[in-house]
């Protein structure tokens, strides 16, 4: 069978067609390369997919987009708390509203802020680190509870709370998947507990403990800025929390088994320590956690032949773009070589609010772990979410050589 199907745009033009939607596709296939090939863009059952570098870049920039994810929930026919949590987001939001919302939570994560968390973020990792048997599956021991931890910190929480707050926003991760529909029932449970945590935060900011740190900072920025919303101020809890666990779980997770595929690039990252960043950032090219960035065309646009009409969706396909062989990349996955920028954080006016934390607590995670660990082994059979929409290891039975 032919790796995909061929369709007609509007203006006559020939465009593959990828199939995001069956569980087995991955957008790191074949399919995808072989369709890259022919040109920059295919359709899909979810609008158009981007697969080169070059135009990628474009589009994020380009203001007759917006974000794209906003229509989630209704493409995937979720309903209820997660749904009208998505949709009344930030990365739901355009104008004056969404720059509101971003103003107030880069304030609270200023780098100042951040990088004072290093040496805990640190600490978390060496704890969990001295813990590790030599056989364990990754995720559950070290990924999922180092995020849980991480998260917890940044809320001035015990980190007793840890699990159950990691817990919450993994399976918040369900609903970006292709799947989500299945999981609606514990998404919605998860999000009103993920509410209810903000919305008792939020009456601690006077304390100490909680005002020093990230709700309270978010409140003290709202208070500056006359910003009396509540449930904008929930919500920004909630996706921070979302988004700071579910993409440091699962990088951590895939920066594991892409250094049990590549012992060699484990042992150039212990002699080069300082080139962690460089690292996070090829783990992110070629195992991304968002699989895609999304944008929405607000009006007609024609981009290199290809005709969008207002209301289409565009998936910007993270690691087809991110490897694209006109951008210089030879495909190989290779923590040496400087790369060009990669859009597994989106970009333009959206691009993800808590990199700097993810990019920080990765980073302080892997520098411990660089200190014990001598090789990455696979123990066993990883397990997968699909690869599209959002994905992550399931199950991943690692062994490490420690010295």
């Amino acid at each position: 069978m032919a790796p995909f199907t061929f369709w007609d745009t509007i203006i006559g033009m020939t465009l593959p067609f990828l199939d995001l939607r069956d569980p087995s596709f991955s957008t790191r296939s074949d399919a995808v390369r072989a369709a890259r090939d022919i040109g920059w863009s295919a359709r899909t059952p979810f609008g158009f997919a981007v697969l080169r570098h070059r135009e990628a870049g474009q589009i994020l920039r380009d203001r007759r987009f917006r974000q794209g994810s906003h229509a989630w929930p209704s493409r995937v026919a979720l309903t209820g708390s997660f749904a009208d949590f998505w949709t009344s987001s930030v990365i739901a939001q355009e104008g004056s509203g969404h720059k509101l919302q971003r103003q107030i939570a880069l304030d609270a994560l200023a780098p100042e802020f951040i990088e004072a968390q290093v040496p805990a973020f640190e600490e978390m990792a060496k704890a969990l680190t001295a813990g590790l048997g030599h056989e364990f599956e990754f995720v559950e021991a070290f990924s999922e509870p180092f995020a849980g931890r991480a998260i917890a910190h940044l809320l001035g929480l015990p980190l007793a709370m840890a699990q159950e707050i990691a817990e919450d926003a993994s399976t918040l991760g369900l609903a970006m998947g292709i799947d989500a529909k299945q999981h609606e029932q514990q998404v919605n449970a998860a999000t009103d507990r993920l509410m209810d945590l903000a919305d008792a935060l939020l009456d601690r900011v006077s304390e100490p403990e909680i005002g020093a740190r990230y709700v309270g900072r978010l409140a003290h920025a709202a208070d500056r800025l006359g910003v009396t919303d509540r449930e904008l101020l929930k919500n920004l809890v909630v996706i921070s929390i979302f988004g700071g666990v579910d993409t440091t779980r699962a990088q951590l997770a895939f920066a594991a088994g892409l250094f049990a595929d590549h012992p060699d690039q484990w042992d150039w990252l212990r002699k080069t320590p300082d080139a962690v960043p460089q690292a996070i950032d090829e783990v992110i090219r070629h195992r991304p956690t968002t699989t895609w960035a999304t944008r929405e065309a607000i009006e007609t646009v024609e981009i290199d032949g290809v005709r969008f009409q207002a209301g289409d969706t565009v998936h910007l396909l993270v690691n087809a773009t991110s490897t694209d062989p006109l951008s210089g990349h030879d495909g190989a996955f290779d923590i040496r070589v400087r790369r060009k920028l990669h859009f597994g954080f989106g970009g333009g006016a959206h691009h993800c609010l808590g990199q700097l934390v993810a990019r920080t607590d990765m980073a302080a995670a892997l520098r411990v772990m660089l200190r014990h660990v001598e090789r990455f082994e696979w123990a066993g059979t990883p397990v997968y979410l699909p690869d599209s929409g959002n994905t992550s290891p399931v199950s991943l039975p690692i062994r490490i050589i420690t010295h």
